[in-house]
This record gives structure tokens, sequence and C-alpha cells, in this order.
């Protein structure tokens, strides 16, 4: 059998990984900087960006950059969820981790050990995890005719929703529903291609995540079950302890 060309699951993975990490930098680190610059120099903004103008741009590009993260873990999630021999080991995996990550999330971008203001992108993951998996349970149940299926599935997405915008999730609601949308439209790929495109299009360079994902051959590739799980964390910590060894640990950036 002639082996599939493409890229893997866990490139595509690494892909995310790397670009995410970019953007963390961005806005943990320069982002600091920047506040930091801005509360210390500026009595005329417009001065101001004159003179931070190389730092200013780097942190756009950072943060474009950073931007097609998000839609690849989307994708990725779906493929999980489709092969996954155990939702519930998945989902409680997810849900872990949420709360593991939630401390150097807070450190990092609010400045504090714990902040319920906002959470962590776990959190809209993990609520758009238990939204396909009630529409995988909808779909399942066959005494239920068409329309039945519609209006639960409908009622489904939208508690998703509200629990992303209630809770404040990285992403919140539109997060959630960027992950439905993909995975209603994933049995075709050019339509899920095309969908994901023009749902993630309200930010500037999301759609370009959707290059490296065309070309996803469907092979898991290298073992990476549980390194995004602890990558998370551990590098949102080492980017705070950066930032509080240059004396700028207590600044919200969020």
């Amino acid at each position: 059998m002639k082996e599939r060309k493409g890229i893997s699951g866990s490139t595509l993975k690494i892909i995310a990984i790397i670009t995410m990490l970019i953007d963390h930098i961005g806005a943990g680190v320069l982002g600091r900087l920047l506040v930091v610059r801005g509360m210390n120099e500026a009595a005329d903004l417009n001065a101001w960006i004159d003179a931070n103008s190389t730092l200013v741009i780097t942190y756009q590009m950072m943060r474009f950059v950073g931007r097609l993260a998000f839609p690849i873990f989307c994708f990725l999630l779906i493929e999980g969820f489709e092969h996954t021999h155990d939702v519930k080991k998945y989902a409680l995996r997810l849900l872990s981790f949420c709360l593991v990550s939630e401390i150097p999330f807070d450190l990092l971008f609010n400045g504090k050990i714990l902040e319920s203001g906002y959470q962590n992108v776990f959190f809209t993951l993990f609520i758009g995890l238990m939204v396909m998996w009630g529409f995988q349970a909808v779909e399942n149940q066959e005494r239920f005719a068409k329309f039945k299926k519609v209006i639960f599935d409908a009622g489904i997405l939208a508690a998703g929703i509200l629990a992303a915008e209630f809770l404040n999730t990285d992403y919140a609601g539109i997060g959630v529903a960027c992950i439905v949308l993909l995975y209603v439209f994933r049995k075709k790929k050019s339509y899920q291609l095309l969908a994901g495109c023009i749902g993630f299009s309200w930010e500037l360079t999301a759609p370009l995540a959707f290059i490296p994902i065309a070309f996803y051959n469907g092979k898991r590739g290298l073992s990476l079950k549980y390194f995004f799980y602890i990558f998370y964390p551990a590098h949102l910590l080492i980017l705070y302890i950066i930032c509080w060894a240059m004396g700028m640990g207590p600044i919200a950036v969020a």
C-alpha cells in the first residue's frame, strides 16, 4: 500500500506549539515591556510609539504568528475526539490540565497566582469537546427525528457558548463555535477547510493555519500524547519566571 504524503498530526502539533510559544513570548514578555515603557515614558502616545516602534512592530508580528495556533489545536481536538477509544479519559485529561495550567496562565497574563476573570485555552477546548460529545450522543439516538436532533444540537451548542462566555475562557464562545464548525464539516476535508477559513477570519492571520492543515495525511506521526499537556503549563511558568527576573512579575497584560 502506497504511503500517503503530507503532514502528520505530530507535525501539526509542533507547528501549533511553536506558533503558540511565539505568541506567548510576545504577549507575556514584550507585552509587559510595552506596559512598563508606556507607564514610564508615555506623555504623548504618538511620540511614545515612534520611540518604541521596533518593539511595537515585533510585538504585533509575534501576535500575528500566534494566531495560527488555536485553529490547529481545534482541528487536532476533533481528530483526537474522532479517534480516541475512551472519550471520558480524554475529557478528564483535558479537565485536569485546565486546572494545572490555570496558575501559570494567571501568573503570566495577570501577574497573580489566581485570577478568576479570564481562563486558559484548555477550558475552551474542554467545553468544545463536551459539545462534540453531546452531538455524538444525540446522533446515536435512532428514535429521534431529524428536526429533534437539530433542536437538541442547537441547545447543546448554546450551552457550550454560554459556558465559555460565563467563564471568560481564552477565545470564549466564538472559540467553541469555531470548534463545532470544524466538527460539523469533518467528513468532507474541502468543506472543512473552507468553513475554517471563513469561521476563523475574525482574526486576520488565523486562516493561514489551514494551509498546513490542508496537507494533513491522517497519520499520528510521533507519539506526543502528553507533550502538549506538559509543555503548556511549563512554558507559561518559565516565561513568567523570566518576567519576574526582569522585575515585571506583578504586571497584568491580559
